[in-house]
Formats: C-alpha cells, structure tokens, sequence
C-alpha cells in the first residue's frame, strides 16, 4: 500500500469517525433507573382514569414553536384496559383531532398499547416517577408523511399533574420535540 493510499484511508477513518461523533451529539438517551426511586410514584392507570386536560407544544429542530395545542383526555378503565379518548384542539398548526389509545398492562408490569395512527405497538415502562411510552407512527408534515419514533418520558409532579416530554426521531436523531403539561380535573 502506498503512502498516498494510507493517507486517503487515515482521512476517510477520521472522518466516518467525526461524523459519527456528530451524529451521536444529536440523539438523546434517558435512563429510566435515573428515576426508579423518586417521588411521587407515577401510576398511569390511575392518572388518567377519568378526565385530563393537557397543554402542550410542538418545536422543530430548530426550536422555532410549529405547534400549539389542547388535549382533553377521557380515561376510563374498560375490563383489563385503559382506554384514552383524546380531542385535540389546535391555536397554531394542525395535526390529528382525535385519538383513542387502548392500553393493557402485562404480567411484568409493563404496557402495550395501540392506537388507530400507530404503527405497530406500542410499549411502556414505570420508573418511579417516570413513564416511557415508546411507539412508531407515520407523521404528516408539509404534505408528506413520515414514519417516525416516539420516545415519551411522562414525569409525576404530584398525584394530578404531569410532565410530559416527547422526542421525535428519525434515523436515531431527534427531529422534533413535544412538551405537555397535565391536569387531572375533577370529576
């Protein structure tokens, strides 16, 4: 090998290796056990067993806000599921109006859960105060649609109000992110 050739393969090493750490640098990785032992105890069943109003927006990578919206959420316990009737309501962009998830809880403590607009299902896991909702669903935007990853954290506040962080991935990298702020109201 001449010396030329093992410069060019020393260059394109360092570069794959750069682009990597780049790349790397945009994804995003959260550990539920970070949370495991912090208070109060998040219980999605309980949580969103009757109605929640939600507020919450959408911004690009960019940070530019390309959503605005309401939620109201009607839980309700129906057998071994969790079902949640979601109503969206749009101030900025636009997006689905209407959502119905229903969600069973397995043997092991964990959810799945389906919905009409996901792909495949959907699975959760309790971390103390966290949630992690993970789920695949093909997103309108600008009149395409893409397939894309969500990677929810839900985090307790207190019994009636909730946190709620979303971050839209493609190819690893997140896209978009989503903040909620919820409220279970009285019934």
């Amino acid at each position: 090998m001449s010396t030329t050739m093992i410069h060019r393969l020393t260059v394109k090493i360092i570069f794959i290796f750069l682009m990597a750490l780049m790349v790397s640098g945009c994804s995003l990785t959260i550990d539920g056990k970070d949370y495991q032992e912090q208070a109060p105890t998040f219980n999605l069943v309980e949580f969103f067993d009757g109605n929640v109003t939600a507020w919450g927006i959408v911004q690009n990578r960019s940070g530019e806000v390309v959503q605005r919206f309401i939620v109201n959420i009607d839980g309700s316990v129906q057998g071994d599921e969790l079902v949640l009737d979601e109503t969206f309501q749009y101030i900025i962009g636009e997006g689905v109006t209407e959502r119905v998830w229903r969600l069973q809880t397995n043997a092991d403590g964990t959810f799945t859960g389906s919905a009409g607009d996901i792909a495949g299902l959907a699975t959760g896991t309790a971390h103390g105060n966290a949630f992690n909702f993970i789920y695949e669903m093909d997103l309108a935007v600008d009149g395409s649609t893409y397939r894309v990853a969500f990677d929810d954290w839900f985090f307790a506040i207190d019994e009636s109000t909730l946190m709620n962080r979303s971050y839209i991935k493609k190819f690893g990298l997140v896209m978009a992110e989503v903040t909620i702020f919820m409220q279970r109201q009285p019934s």
